[in-house]
């Protein structure tokens, strides 16, 4: 699973940040951090968007509070790069990239 879990990391960071990148070169907006108005006014643009937002931001809330768990369990050291991978990049990087770190903990302990 490790594999396939560093696979899914790799797209997870890719598949979004695509359309981020052409959103980037289009609008000036850096990675959607350099003008953060702009950004969150079109997050929340409608009720739809914002019912995926709010949803994305539990899930990313939650996510924190699990990795944080896993990391002390498995004593993974690298979890504050996965949070700053999650804030930059997304969520769809940083889960995937937490499962792999805690796969290849639990390969190194049978090892």
């Amino acid at each position: 699973m490790k594999t396939v879990y560093l696979i899914l990391t790799i797209l997870g960071i890719i598949a979004p940040n695509v359309l981020v990148i052409q959103e980037s070169i289009e609008s000036g907006n850096i990675m959607l951090w350099l003008h953060l108005n702009d950004t969150f006014q079109a997050m929340f643009a409608n009720r739809i968007s914002s019912i995926f937002m709010i949803d994305l931001l539990f899930a990313v809330l939650v996510f924190m509070i699990w990795s944080y768990q896993k990391g002390k369990q498995y004593q993974i050291k690298q979890v504050g790069w996965v949070w700053v991978a999650t804030m930059l990049l997304g969520l769809a990087g940083g889960f995937p990239m937490m499962l792999y770190l805690i796969e290849k903990k639990k390969e190194e302990a049978i090892v």
